[in-house]
């Protein structure tokens, strides 16, 4: 079933008004990988009416207006991005195309949505007291004072911003359902874990972390403000935060408990159609229901806590996974469903091989304050075991009507290494059955000093990895070979480390790379913190950080050219 999106599908349900309406950035797909449909069936499952406007326009009255006011509250999600990332590129150019956006053109989803659309329901609905509620991940990464690589500053809460009323962070099951029991009732709503709201007076037990105000005149303020935020994002151990702005806080609850596994699978078992709702697939094909139909999520979360990487501010630290037979059943749904060709084009999660790994103590003591789960180092305390994965795998190859099952999720190679007793037997599965021609990994980089500044380990890693896969290859007589996800423009990067890793690139990996990125600076990330301040938080020495936009370009050029191809690059080595 599909959630209502007008009021004739309302009234073919018997629902005269409903109870929560449901605002996004991206087009409604009914899918799990469409954060807005996830929360919209999970309320709908616990008894509450849910209808959903998909990227409304926002110059007119027409779509916001359409399904009427909700009894309990608005929720505002910009999409499955941050609108600004969504928008433009890391040059700040405008992006074109949208693959959330049925048809492909990107003009429908509004820059910093989540403001946009907060004033739209407030322009039209003047004289409801219906309070509004950001969500998704633009509201959960700017849910405290952050940099906003965009206006080239540091921005309240988005909460200020939007003058919305709640905030909802990280993932929202838990957090949207108990304000819409709360409400219900008429019952206080202010300490639900996994809210932000906005209060005059402090929490006099919570953590007091610099104001916008000090922020904004001291980096070094920020940089505290920022790292006690990070720390207090864990369920187990986090504290409250107070964050003044003005005259009035920022009041920032604990964050919600550890999915269980039950729960995990309670959501991901819920009917979803897979499609987009008919009311907006009639405006063209959207190009993101070609990978999402067929993919299946295992499981939530990465420890792996790279520094440019926003899952362990919005998903968190702990992985937490579903049941095996769950995820069984989803495929073997999948596999009967109509028009099925028998190919799964994914099966995993942030990270693919982290399903049904975690540290026990985390689970019951929460995340370590001073030590990393992978860097610089694995914890040994970590048992990295990837039966479960290589079980699992199995046993989905066996469903009917399956032909293929892709694995294209990020893999951390340094975890397959890092298991001596299966990882090499994964790794052989995968190559074997799961990979078609090439698989993708992201080293992101592969010089020590840099690589070291995003929290990964050395390029020894990735050497060894490399000679693994094809030693593999070779064995099982396949001829697949790797691509690799590269960074350009991290703070701390400069020509020099991007001229050895061309070199390293041509005489290690014998390759000239073609997937490469400019590092975009996205809000709530130690990476960001490091473009904006110049500074090494880990040590306080002074950091070298590319900002001019054409340098930053140059970078990228220094790998992605062909020499004999490329004036722009003997301009560039000129220099």
């Amino acid at each position: 079933m599909f959630l209502p999106t007008t009021k004739e599908e309302m009234t073919k349900l018997n629902w005269e008004q409903l109870d929560i309406i449901l605002i996004s950035g991206d087009t409604y797909i009914d899918s799990s990988y469409n954060g807005t449909a996830v929360i919209g069936k999970w309320l709908v499952k616990h008894g509450f009416k849910v209808g959903i406007i998909a990227q409304p326009n926002v110059t007119n009255a027409e779509d916001i207006t359409r399904l009427g006011v909700p009894k309990l509250y608005w929720a505002v999600s910009a999409g499955c991005v941050d609108s600004m990332v969504a928008n433009y590129t890391a040059t700040r150019k405008k992006r074109h195309k949208d693959d959330f956006t049925p048809g492909g053109e990107n003009n429908k989803r509004p820059d910093r949505a989540s403001m946009v659309y907060t004033n739209l329901i407030k322009r039209y609905f003047k004289n409801s007291s219906v309070p509004v509620i950001l969500g998704g991940i633009e509201a959960s990464l700017r849910r405290v004072v952050h940099y906003d690589f965009w206006s080239n500053s540091l921005r309240r809460s988005l909460l200020f911003d939007a003058k919305a009323d709640i905030l909802s962070y990280g993932m929202g099951e838990k957090s949207m359902l108990a304000l819409a029991e709360n409400l219900k009732s008429g019952t206080d709503w202010h300490n639900i874990k996994g809210i932000c709201y906005i209060a005059k007076e402090k929490n006099e037990t919570y953590i007091d972390i610099p104001s916008y105000e000090e922020c904004i005149q001291d980096k070094t303020k920020f940089t505290k403000a920022f790292e006690t935020f990070y720390l207090n994002c864990d369920p187990i151990t986090a504290k409250g935060l107070n964050q003044l702005h003005g005259d009035r806080y920022l009041i920032q609850n604990p964050p919600c408990d550890i999915f269980t596994e039950q729960e995990m699978d309670d959501i991901y078992g819920m009917s979803f159609e897979r499609a987009v709702h008919p009311y907006y697939a009639k405006d063209g094909e959207t190009r993101s229901l070609d990978t999402i139909k067929t993919s299946v999520t295992t499981h939530r979360g990465c420890y792996g806590e790279c520094n440019f990487c926003a899952i362990a501010v919005h998903q968190g630290r702990t992985v937490t996974s579903r049941s095996e037979s769950s995820i069984v059943k989803e495929v073997e749904n999948i596999a009967s469903s109509k028009g099925f060709k028998g190919y799964i084009a994914d099966v995993g999660g942030p990270t693919a091989n982290m399903y049904g790994i975690e540290c026990d103590k985390k689970i019951t003591k929460g995340a370590c304050i001073k030590k990393q789960c992978l860097y610089p180092k694995t914890c040994p305390v970590l048992k990295l075991d990837h039966s479960k994965q290589i079980n699992l795998l199995r046993k989905l190859r066996g469903i009917t009507n399956i032909k293929k099952i892709f694995i294209a999720s990020g893999i951390r190679y340094d975890l397959i290494l890092d298991d001596e007793k299966c990882g090499n037997i994964y790794l052989e599965d995968l190559i074997k059955e799961h990979v078609s021609g090439q698989m993708k990994i992201a080293p992101e980089h592969t010089e020590d000093k840099v690589l070291a500044l995003m929290g990964k380990k050395g390029k020894d890693y990735l050497v060894e990895f490399k000679n693994r896969f094809y030693e593999i290859n070779k064995k099982l007589d396949k001829k697949q070979f790797l691509t690799y996800y590269l960074i350009a423009a991290h703070p701390g990067c400069d020509d020099k480390e991007m001229n050895s890793l061309k070199k390293f690139a041509s005489e290690e990996l014998r390759l000239n790379p073609e997937q490469v990125q400019i590092f975009t600076p996205t809000p709530s990330t130690y990476s960001t913190l490091m473009y904006y301040t110049e500074i090494d938080p880990f040590t306080g020495k002074k950091l070298f950080v590319e900002k001019e936009v054409s340098r930053k370009q140059k970078q990228k050029d220094l790998v992605v050219e062909q020499p004999f191809k490329s004036k722009v690059l003997k301009k560039y080595t000129k220099k």
